[in-house]
This record gives structure tokens, C-alpha cells and sequence, in this order.
């Protein structure tokens, strides 16, 4: 850890990252629609269960066929997802390969066991099971694939909020002390409840346009009707949903990430009675220069509502890009916050005593002295004090490395506001589906069936919109205050990684093609209704 710095190639971090993200970008195209239908047909198989009605089978079995396409295709890019960890982030992977791995492994054995289980009676086993063990065995599969969401999520939490671990000097790894800690913190809960009620507006929406679309063509009446109104009950409801847990998290994110919190709302200098943003003229291709102060041009806030979401008071105190550099503020848990300065202070100070410590055992050996035996717990304690801030002793200079602890403003501050803006028009639109379904002729105006299929991408942009806000509002780190980014990279050559990362974009993008195909043309061939 002491050295790597000297062998960091900025090259190879860049599309380390790259991979990374085009990875996760495509993966999760096909998650949230997993989880969505899952939801979808297990309520219309219900419906099958208690009223024996076919009807309800076959639509059961034609969501759940489209759930299939989509199911593969999540497990293939999920794979290469998780061997990026070892393959590009080696060094990350060792530092917390203990804590990390955990969760991860669980979400191995469910998924290829669990899920796969189940998802195998559901497709195969219509005539070979009871009824009530079919419909146990499709809210399983949805089940499993929910509870590896979650432990997904739960690894993703702890690099945002790592609790639950120790430092070791002698193996130099972070160690798992509470499992509870690390699968239960807040941030993991909030993240879960948040990310899986915004799939469910995927399945929803995905179910609605694919009704709209028979409805254009005029076919498939009543699977088209009775989808749609399925779908927008799960979608009003997990929309709604959404934006509770949306701002619960958004609470949390102001509690332990407030950089990430500053960076979304380009909040400069903070201060109590904060006003929400609505619009700004943000510089969408330029980091803007927050060192001036002050606020971003033709800014119209909501008074004092960032104030009473990020604290829970009106009058609140909330801190800027510059508070939180300068440091000298109380946090949300009462303590001081120090400066970035005293910050990397702490860090190089833990970094210099695992040095000594580690040069120490050396030379000691099985064999210290007491006086050897007191430096040793002298540094061990000067570790354990400042591991906290242990990431910051990679950065060199307060004053001249500032920007490398800011997250790309713009980014931060426009995906955030796009995940926001769009779940208030899924509200909206769900609102609305609900209305015409019920109290309407839902084939009364064709400008509703366009609007439900044009809805349905924008999904998808919501979606990505959380994550990119997620992932990118706290860089530069791997792990929060830990481990930087470019720390945690293999080392590698740029050109290997620059090579894989054309060949998975290639392959992806093919992937992406073939699903949309096969889906189209099982859309096109319509449900098979049992004669």
C-alpha cells in the first residue's frame, strides 16, 4: 500500500474505469427489468391461482417468456462484472477482500442456486407440479433475484459507508468485525429500498408500453387492458415509493457523503436555511470554478427545503464544496469536521506508522523486546486513530490537489435532476394510465398509447441517471475517505484494458441488439392461448 503510489499509470486507471462503467452501465439495463416483470407475473399468475381462469395463465406465461430473454442476458454481463474486481482492481480486492467478498459470495450461492431452482420449475414445470408450488416457485424466482440484489447492494453500500471493519496491519486488510454492521448499515437499506422500487417502474412501464403497442395494432384486447391495469397500479404505487425512498436516501447521502450531496445540488458555500435548486445554469462540460463561491448563474431555489431534506429542519445547517475543504463545521453526528488539509495530515501519518509498523515485524521477527513490543501497539493505535482518513494520504497537497477530492460537479448536479424530474412524471403518467383504464375508455386517445411506449427508454434514463449520480458523486474514491480510486487498480498495462474494454463494448452492444430483437419478435408473435 506504502509504495503503490509510485507505480500508479494514469492511463491504465482511466480505462480501468471505463470498463468498469460500461460494465455496470449494461448490466444494469437488464436488472431493473428482471426485477420488474418478476413482480408483473407473479401477480397475474396469482390471479390464475384463485381464479382459475386461463386467461390469466397465459398471460402469465407470456410476461414470464419476456422475463427469460431478459434474465440470461442480466446473468452474462453480471459474471463479467464481478471478475473485474480481480482482474482490473486487484489491489482493492485484496485491501477488503474480506468484507467485500462476502456479500458477494452469498449473492453467488443465491443466485445460481435459488434462483435458478425455481426459475426452472417456473418454465418447466406447468404440468408437472400443483399450482400452489408453480406460483410459490415464480415468486421465488422474483424473490431471488430481489435478495441478490440486495447483497449486490449491500457490497456497494459498504464502499460508501464502510462500517463494520478493522483495520489489520500484520495481513494489511481490512477485516470484517460485524457482519450485522456491514449487512444492515443504513446506507445499504436505504440504497436497496430506493433501487429496487425503481425497477418495479421499469417492469411497469415496460408492461403498459407493450400493451399500448397491441392496442395501436388492435389485437390482444384483454391481455393489453388488464396488463395495463396491473401495471399501473405496480407502477404508481413503486413510484410513489421511489420518491420516499429517494428522499430518505438522499437524508442518509447528506449524513455521510456530504460532498456527493454538495455536488448535486452545486452548492458552493453552505449555510443553514438552505434552498433547494430547482434550475441553474450549471456548465455541463466544464468543472465550474466553486472555489469563487457564491452560486450557480440564473439559480431558482425552493427556500430552505435542502435544509429540511439533508437534516430534517428547515433551519438546518448544510455544507458547500468549500465548508467541507475548509472543514471547521459540525457534522450531522455533532463532531468537527477537520480540514482537507488536516485530512491528508491523517492519512500520510496512518500510511507512515503501517510503515513503520510493518518494517518493524520485520526486523523483529517472532522475537520483540517490550520496548519493540510498545512501538509496535504505539503504531497499531496511530493506525486505528486516523484509518478513518487513510485515503487521504495519497493526496499530496491540500491547496494544489483540492480538485481531486470534488466530484464532477455538472455530471452530479444534471443526472440527479434528471432521476428527479422523471419520477415525477411517472407519478404523472402512472396517474393518469390509472384513470383511463378505470374511468375511461383506455383506447380513447392514441396520444396516450405513444406517450406509454416513448415513457418507457426515458425509464431506463432514470434508472442509469441514479446510478451515474451514485457512482460518480463520490469519487475519487473506491472506498469513502479510504482508498482512492486510482489506489485500487492492478497493475496492468493500459493497452490490455483499453483492448478488453472495445471487446466487451462490442460484446455488450451485441448483446443489447440480440435481447431487443428477440424481445420485439415475441411481442410481435403475442402470447399462446391454451385452446
Amino acid at each position: 500500500m506504502q509504495n503503490i503510489l509510485l507505480n500508479i499509470d494514469g492511463e491504465m486507471v482511466n480505462w480501468a474505469r471505463a470498463q468498469f462503467a460500461i460494465t455496470a452501465i449494461y448490466h444494469w439495463l437488464f436488472v431493473p427489468l428482471t426485477l420488474g416483470l418478476a413482480v408483473i407475473m407473479g401477480i397475474m399468475e396469482t390471479c390464475y391461482y384463485r381464479t382459475k381462469n386461463v386467461f390469466w395463465k397465459d398471460a402469465a406465461k407470456f410476461w414470464q417468456k419476456l422475463f427469460g430473454v431478459n434474465f440470461a442476458m442480466g446473468v452474462a454481463t453480471g459474471i463479467i462484472l464481478e471478475f473485474e474486481f480481480g482482474t482490473n482492481w486487484s489491489n482493492y480486492s485484496w485491501f477488503v477482500g474480506d468484507i467485500f467478498g462476502a456479500p458477494l459470495a452469498i449473492e453467488g450461492i443465491v443466485a445460481f442456486f435459488m434462483e435458478s431452482t425455481f426459475v426452472a420449475v417456473m418454465y418447466f414445470g406447468w404440468k408437472k407440479v400443483s399450482a400452489g408450488f408453480h406460483l410459490a416457485s415464480t415468486w421465488l424466482t422474483g424473490l431471488g433475484a430481489t435478495i441478490s440484489a440486495w447483497w449486490i447492494l449491500v457490497a456497494n453500500s459498504w464502499m460508501q459507508y464502510p462500517v463494520g471493519c478493522e483495520f489489520n496491519p500484520d495481513t494489511m486488510r481490512n477485516e470484517m468485525v460485524s457482519f450485522s454492521q456491514v449487512a444492515l448499515s443504513p446506507f445499504a437499506i436505504d440504497k436497496f429500498c430506493h433501487t429496487v422500487t425503481s425497477a418495479w417502474i421499469i417492469g411497469a412501464l415496460f408492461a403498459v408500453a407493450v400493451s399500448a403497442y397491441y392496442l395501436l395494432r388492435n389485437r390482444e384486447r384483454r391481455l393489453a387492458v388488464e396488463s395495463i391495469k396491473i401495471g399501473g397500479i405496480v407502477g404508481l404505487v413503486a413510484s410513489v415509493l421511489a420518491a420516499v425512498t429517494g428522499d430518505h436516501s438522499a437524508y442518509t447521502v447528506a449524513q455521510v457523503q456530504p460532498m456527493k450531496l454538495a455536488a448535486m445540488e452545486a452548492l458552493y458555500d453552505g449555510g443553514e436555511g438552505q434552498s433547494l435548486t430547482a434550475i441553474a445554469w450549471v456548465n455541463p462540460f466544464s468543472q465550474p470554478d466553486y472555489k469563487k463561491g457564491g452560486e450557480a448563474p440564473l439559480r431558482i431555489g425552493i427556500p430552505n427545503m435542502l435544509s429540511f431534506m439533508a437534516t430534517h429542519d428547515f433551519h438546518g445547517y448544510v455544507p458547500g464544496v468549500n465548508d467541507i475543504i475548509k472543514g471547521g463545521y459540525k457534522d450531522a453526528f455533532g463532531e468537527v469536521q477537520p480540514s482537507l488539509k488536516e485530512k491528508i495530515e491523517r492519512g500520510k501519518k496512518a500510511i507512515t506508522a503501517l510503515g513503520n509498523y510493518r518494517t518493524l515485524k520485520t526486523q523483529a521477527r517472532n522475537q520483540t523486546t517490550p520496548a519493540q513490543e510498545k512501538q509496535l501497539a504505539d503504531y497499531e493505535q496511530t493506525i486505528r486513530d486516523n484509518m478513518k482518513y487513510f485515503g487521504y494520504g495519497y493526496i499530496n497537497d491540500a491547496e494544489k490537489d483540492a480538485d481531486k477530492t470534488v466530484p464532477y460537479i455538472p455530471l452530479c448536479f444534471y443526472t440527479f435532476r434528471i432521476m428527479v424530474g422523471l419520477g415525477c412524471l411517472f407519478i404523472l403518467f402512472f396517474a393518469i394510465t390509472l384513470f383511463l383504464v378505470y374511468k375511461k375508455d383506455i383506447t380513447v386517445g392514441k396520444w396516450w398509447m405513444w406517450m406509454a411506449i416513448a415513457l418507457l427508454p426515458l425509464g431506463y434514463v432514470a434508472s442509469e441517471s441514479g446510478w451515474l449520480v451514485a457512482e460518480f458523486g463520490r469519487q475519487p474514491w473506491t472506498i469513502q475517505d479510504m482508498m482512492p480510486t486510482w489506489i485500487g487498480v492492478s497493475e496492468l498495462s493500459a493497452n490490455s484494458v483499453m483492448l478488453t474494454f472495445f471487446m466487451f463494448l462490442a460484446l455488450f452492444t451485441a448483446l443489447l441488439i440480440v435481447e431487443i430483437n428477440i424481445l420485439c419478435k415475441q411481442i410481435k408473435k403475442g402470447p399462446e392461448y391454451t385452446k
